[in-house]
């Protein structure tokens, strides 16, 4: 949960931090230009209601292996990291060629309703899972079962340049996104063709966070990642993107922060229809996605976001040879610091 007792103090003390941050555009800024110590983005988590019937359809559309599957119960350290008592969880890592998938099932969750992320949000609204035109994801998430958002019988072409898109939803709505590339577009993309070579045909690339204010966010990303975007856009009138979106006249602003060659933090206001502000308070095992950024020091790290105003619900907790700690963005989005213990 949220921490109450500290939100209005870092509140002000994050708008005034906010207030200092000036976004500039560098289409050649990346993670390397940081003075901090980040790294990069390594895990993608999303928290469930049923494990079992997620991670099969995961692992049936990736074939990713199952690295890890266990089972906790009132951990003081877990309730600690997550901000809650008594929590009771399971938690399955299936492993992509270039970042890991962390599923997590909480027990309150269990009973939860479902509900579809709509493409405006607010929120993370989902992840991409990009492959290679000759052996497309979308075939193998739709033969698992995805509920298809976009349009059509196939994935879009939006412009003739060698890729293709496809929006859908997993067995509890959580959308994600399919990206496919032909040969020449693979080798111009940053893909390491040793992931094909140790048999995996897909892999993960981004953070997909849709807002109200992307201003305000991207003035949030620049400070706590302590580098500039490397590209911002607006589009609309575009009937291609409409059908990936299954939007009538889509109407969205963009911003990209550049984590490594193949992955990124992605920003997106929609203006038609228009993303509302989030109401209300997110809760750290709440259904749905979150992310983590790796550091090379977290106690820094978190003392450095700290006193930005950056609202974390614990100092940094050891948990399964990891050091971590959950925070919210100024949007309420959760994401987490973490650092491997023997680094």
């Amino acid at each position: 949960m949220r921490p109450t007792n500290q939100s209005l103090v870092a509140d002000t003390t994050l708008a005034a931090s906010l207030a200092k941050t000036t976004v500039e555009v560098d289409p050649k800024a990346s993670v390397k230009d940081t003075a901090t110590s980040i790294q990069g983005i390594n895990h993608i988590g999303l928290s469930v209601r049923d494990l079992d019937k997620t991670l099969s359809f995961y692992q049936r559309a990736t074939g990713f292996e199952l690295l890890s599957r266990e089972l906790v119960t009132d951990n003081a350290d877990a309730n600690k990291l997550f901000g809650a008592p008594g929590l009771e969880y399971e938690q399955a890592v299936i492993k992509a060629p270039n970042m890991l998938f962390e599923l997590i099932a909480f027990e309150h969750n269990r009973d939860s309703p479902v509900h579809k992320m709509p493409v405006q949000g607010p929120g993370m609204t989902h992840t991409c899972f990009p492959s290679s035109a000759s052996d497309p994801g979308y075939d193998k998430f739709v033969a698992a079962g995805l509920d298809v958002l976009s349009r059509g019988s196939s994935p879009v072409d939006l412009g003739g340049y060698g890729v293709t898109y496809a929006y859908g939803y997993d067995p509890e709505g959580n959308m994600l996104e399919m990206e496919q590339m032909d040969k020449e577009i693979l080798a111009r993309s940053g893909y390491d063709s040793a992931f094909q070579d140790l048999g995996y045909p897909m892999w993960m690339t981004q953070v997909a966070l849709v807002t109200h204010d992307i201003k305000r966010l991207m003035s949030f990303y620049q400070m706590v990642l302590g580098f500039s975007p490397y590209n911002v856009g607006e589009y609309k009138n575009h009937p291609q993107s409409d059908k990936v979106v299954n939007v009538d006249n889509a109407h969205v602003k963009g911003c990209w922060f550049r984590m490594d060659s193949v992955k990124v933090i992605e920003l997106w206001q929609y203006e038609n229809p228009r993303t509302p502000a989030f109401s209300g308070q997110r809760e750290v095992t709440a259904p749905g996605y979150s992310f983590s950024i790796e550091v090379g020091n977290i106690q820094r790290e978190y003392q450095r976001l700290k006193e930005l105003g950056v609202a974390f619900v614990s100092e940094p907790v050891l948990l399964d040879n990891l050091w971590q700690a959950y925070a919210f963005d100024v949007d309420g989005n959760v994401f987490s610091l973490r650092q491997p213990k023997d680094t």
